[in-house]
């Protein structure tokens, strides 16, 4: 990242406050009589074990799925790499393990649940009867039509056979210790990764609703299972569950927190709008323009934001809302001066690209157009890598092995 840039030295503060290995540590709970068994799903999943195989004094073993590219070494827990965001075959085999492994446990033993954004597509195990390449099929449609992640979730967890509280199902009566990282605004525990381990309160009737108001073409095989009441999910209440202990380790809010912390302390006022912001990226950008134009010429000041903002994606382009959120902003900015802006996903991708995101300053719109760059029909085309890379803006950070979800800084002077 560039050196000493405010918006960078922010970001890298939230990143720091995001360590999901060391948040683990903070989390453990007592050694059982019995046996440990890990297991878990998402994209800080590897950090996290690998911190727990650290630190945890007795015998203990497991596996965990993380995205490709996102693992690491965890000594006596197996790390498994799948892909994401769009489920594949190897997701689909380490769900089965990660079942196999928490079945035949007793009272005494302990299942410890690493849970993080992202682990919904990484435990890819279809409902009976349903194909993964369908599942595949209707997590692309979601995904290229916006749709807000609480709700391609309750759709996840209606078609999942390990999701929505049946991992926890298949552990019993082994109690479950889950500890999580949000990706989610509000922070709901049963929304993080489709909730493996916990009740869900959602309904096949909401999952049923939520794809025809996306309009989302649904394969038969995935009609009939969600027609079918054994397509509910186990609900709160449901003594089968038996010992549950969630713990939020990190949240969104935390990264912002300690972003905010390192603005004040270099003298900047911080207006912080919250981490729970959704909507199209590049309305959202445009939105926040307006707030940024009306402080222009106050004393500098860092506008900060987080939450999960979607892209509907037309045509052949790639979208990635953080981008898109910038090339918003810089549209509505018009290049006034004084006013820049970063914005980034905390796990390092932005959409499904290899970039985080990108960032934005005055002279933005004056060099894209020397390069015959048309800021707004690039965005329209959903062109926002093609544009930030041209110009050199691109925010490039490898997997971060966290996801607290986006981070976004607008910087006034």
């Amino acid at each position: 990242m560039a050196g000493d840039d405010p918006r960078h030295l922010m970001f890298a503060a939230a990143l720091a406050a995001a360590d999901a290995g060391a948040a683990t540590l903070r989390h453990l709970p007592p050694v059982p009589r019995g046996r440990t068994v890990v297991v878990g799903a998402g994209k800080a999943t590897a950090a996290m074990a690998a911190a727990l195989d650290t630190a945890w004094p007795g015998p203990l073993d497991g596996l965990v799925v993380t995205r490709v590219g996102h693992g690491l070494p965890a000594g006596r827990i197996e790390v498994i790499e799948a892909g994401h965001p769009v489920p594949d075959a190897a997701g689909e085999v380490a769900a089965r393990r990660i079942l196999a492994a928490v079945r035949g446990l007793g009272p005494d033993d302990l299942v410890i649940a690493l849970v993080s954004g992202g682990g919904s597509a990484l435990l890819a195990l279809p409902a009976p009867g349903i194909a993964l390449a369908d599942k595949q099929a209707v997590t692309r449609a979601l995904l290229r039509a916006g749709t807000p992640i609480g709700e391609i979730n309750v759709v996840r967890k209606h078609l999942s056979a390990i999701k929505g509280g049946r991992l926890a199902l298949a552990a019993a009566p082994a109690p479950v210790h889950t500890l999580m990282v949000s990706d989610v605004p509000g922070d709901d525990p049963a929304i993080i990764a489709s909730g493996p381990t916990l009740p869900d309160p959602s309904t096949r009737e909401e999952a049923q609703a939520i794809l025809g108001r996306w309009s989302i073409a649904v394969p038969d095989s995935i009609k009939a299972w969600l027609a079918d009441p054994a397509s509910e999910t186990p609900k709160p209440g449901d003594p089968r569950f038996g010992a549950l202990t969630p713990a939020l380790v990190l949240r969104p809010a935390d990264a912002l927190a300690a972003a905010a912390a390192t603005a004040r302390a270099a003298g900047w006022r911080v207006i912080e709008l919250g981490h729970r912001i959704e909507g199209e990226a590049r309305q959202v950008g445009a939105a926040h323009a307006l707030l940024a134009l009306s402080l222009a010429g106050s004393a500098p000041t860092a506008i900060l934001s987080g939450g999960e903002l979607t892209v509907t994606v037309t045509g052949d382009g790639a979208g990635g809302p953080s981008k898109e959120y910038l090339m918003g902003l810089a549209l509505a900015l018009g290049g006034t001066p004084g006013i820049a802006a970063l914005a980034c996903d905390t796990d390092g991708i932005d959409g499904g690209s290899d970039d985080a995101g990108a960032r934005i300053d005055e002279t933005t719109l004056a060099r894209a157009a020397a390069l015959g760059l048309d800021t707004a029909s690039m965005l329209a085309a959903h062109r926002s890598r093609d544009f930030f890379a041209a110009l050199g803006d691109l925010v490039v950070t490898g997997p971060t092995r966290t996801n607290v979800n986006d981070f976004r800084v607008i910087t006034v002077t």
